[in-house]
C-alpha cells in the first residue's frame, strides 16, 4: 500500500504541466488516442528492437475475418559490441535486416506503412516522432540519446538506397501489447510488459494530461515506471543486494523499480544472495564455486526451473552441479527458498504498480467499480509458475473495488505495431484526435 501510494504521487508529478521534467516515472503522452474497431485492413511491416534480438514483421489486417495475421518474421541478433558502439551501426544493421527481409518476402519495391516498436524510454513527440529519453537493458549506443528514433531509421534506409517504406508509427511495446489485446477484447485499456524489462501504459483523460493541449477523450500515457524510485523513494525497501545490482549495471542510478523486478535483474539478485549466504557459511559448507562468484552466471531462466512444482527441487540440484557447487539436499531447499522469495517480491511490486493505475482509472471516472482488461506480455508473466498468480492475488488485495481480467497478448510487439499504424494509416487525425467515439475538432 505504501509503494502505490508513493508511484500515485509520481503519477500526477509526470503528468504535471511544470514537474514532468524533473519526475523520476515520466507518464510520456503516446499520441494513441484510439483503439481498433474492427475496420482496419491491409499490409504492414513491423519492427521491434526492445532486446538482444530485433525482429522484422510482415502483417496483414483482414477486415472481414476482423483478423490480424502475422504472415512472416525474421529475427536478427545484435551483437554485443554493437549494443555498446555507434547509433549509425545499429541502424545501418535494422536497415539491413529489413532489407534481406523484403527480398525473402517477395516485397521489394512496395512501399507499406511501418510500425516500429522502439521498447525504450522515449518522448513522443508526434505519431512518427520519438526523442530516446536514455538507453536501458544493456544498451548504450552513441549518438541516439536527445534524436528522433524515426528519423535515424529512415536515414539509415535512405544510406541504403535499395528500399523505401511509407508512412511510420512508434509504438512502445507496452501500447503495442494494449492494442493487440484490444482487438480481441474492446475493454482493454492498460497494457503492462514484465520480462526482460518492465513498464506499462494506460487510457488517462485528456484533462489530467497537462503537457499535451486539449481536454476532452482520452490518450494512452506510456508510464515508464521502470524509473519509479529514481529520485530515492525507494530507498527504504532497497536491499545491500539491489544496491550492488544498480552499482554494477551499465546505468547506475536510473531504472530503479526495474532493477528490483524485472527479468534481466532477478538471476543476478539471486546469485548475490546465495554469495552472501555461502559466504556466512550458512550453504554448501562455505565453499562457492568461480561460477557462482562470476556475474550473470545464475540466470533468470533458473528460478522458474527451481521454482516448478514438481521437478524445482531436481533442477535446483542440476543447476548448482553445472555451476561447480558441493550441495546437500538442504542447501537446494535453501536455493528454492531464495528463488521464491525473489520472484515472490517481483510479482508483488509489479502488483502495487498495477494496482495504482486501476485504482487510478476508477477514481478518474468517478466509478464505485471498474471492469477492466490488461494486455500483458513479457518472459517473466508467461514463464514463471507462480508470478501470474501472486500477481493477480496481490492486485485483488490493492484494487479491491476493480474487476482486472488479464489477457496475455498475441505479439503486442509486432501485430499490436501493425494494429497502431492500420488505425493511424486508415485515419490519421482519428489516432490522435478521437477516442471511443469522443470526436475532438481540432
Amino acid at each position: 500500500q505504501e509503494v502505490s501510494a508513493r508511484l500515485k504521487r509520481d503519477f500526477s508529478r509526470g503528468l504535471g504541466k511544470h514537474s514532468h521534467h524533473k519526475a523520476p516515472v515520466k507518464m510520456l503522452p503516446t499520441f494513441v488516442r484510439a483503439t481498433p474497431d474492427g475496420t482496419e485492413k491491409g499490409d504492414f511491416l513491423a519492427l521491434d528492437l526492445g532486446g538482444t534480438n530485433f525482429r522484422v514483421l510482415h502483417v496483414r489486417v483482414v477486415e472481414e475475418q476482423q483478423k490480424v495475421l502475422k504472415m512472416d518474421s525474421q529475427i536478427c541478433a545484435i551483437p554485443q559490441d554493437m549494443m555498446l558502439g555507434t547509433g549509425e551501426q545499429l541502424f545501418d544493421h535494422i536497415a539491413a535486416c529489413l532489407s534481406d527481409f523484403l527480398v525473402s518476402q517477395d516485397l521489394k519495391g512496395q512501399t507499406l506503412p511501418l510500425g516500429f516498436t522502439f521498447s525504450f524510454p522515449c518522448e513522443q513527440k508526434e505519431i512518427d516522432k520519438s526523442i530516446l529519453i536514455r538507453w536501458t537493458k544493456g544498451f548504450n549506443c552513441s549518438g541516439v540519446e536527445g534524436k528522433d528514433v524515426v528519423k535515424l531509421l529512415k536515414e539509415a534506409i535512405h544510406r541504403r538506397g535499395d528500399y523505401d517504406i511509407g508512412s511510420v508509427a512508434m509504438v512502445n511495446d507496452t501500447v503495442g501489447t494494449m492494442m493487440s489485446c484490444g482487438y480481441r477484447d474492446q475493454s482493454c485499456e492498460i497494457g503492462m510488459i514484465i520480462g526482460t524489462g518492465t513498464n506499462a501504459c494506460y487510457m488517462e483523460e485528456m484533462k489530467n494530461v497537462k503537457r499535451v493541449e486539449g481536454e476532452d477523450g482520452r490518450m494512452c500515457i506510456n508510464t515508464e515506471w521502470g524509473g519509479f524510485g529514481d529520485d530515492g523513494s525507494l530507498k527504504d525497501i532497497q536491499t545491500e543486494f539491489d544496491r550492488v545490482v544498480d552499482k554494477m549495471s551499465i546505468n547506475t542510478g536510473v531504472h530503479t523499480f526495474e532493477k528490483m523486478i524485472s527479468g534481466m535483474y532477478l538471476g543476478e539478485i539471486v546469485r548475490l544472495v546465495l554469495v552472501k549466504l555461502t559466504e556466512d557459511k550458512l550453504l554448501f559448507k562455505g565453499q562457492s564455486s568461480e561460477a557462482l562468484k562470476t556475474p550473470g552466471r545464475f540466470e533468470t531462466k533458473f528460478i522458474s526451473e527451481i521454482e516448478e512444482q514438481d521437478n524445482g527441487l531436481e533442477n535446483a540440484q542440476n543447476i548448482l552441479t553445472k555451476l561447480g557447487l558441493k550441495w546437500e539436499l538442504v542447501d537446494s531447499r535453501v536455493v528454492r527458498l531464495v528463488c521464491d522469495t525473489i520472484s515472490s517480491r517481483s510479482a508483488r511490486l509489479c502488483a502495487a504498480a498495477l494496482a495504482t493505475i486501476a485504482n487510478r482509472i476508477r477514481v478518474n471516472r468517478g466509478l464505485d467499480h471498474l471492469k477492466t482488461t490488461v494486455g500483458v506480455d513479457g518472459t517473466v508473466y508467461r514463464k514463471h509458475p507462480n508470478f501470474s498468480d501472486e500477481l493477480k492475488a496481490t492486485v485483488r488485495l490493492l484494487a479491491p473495488e476493480c474487476d482486472i481480467t488479464f489477457l496475455v497478448s498475441e505479439d503486442g510487439s509486432g501485430k499490436g505495431a501493425a494494429m497502431v499504424t492500420a488505425v493511424a494509416h486508415e485515419s490519421p487525425f482519428c489516432l490522435c484526435m478521437c477516442t471511443r467515439g469522443n470526436a475532438i475538432k481540432y
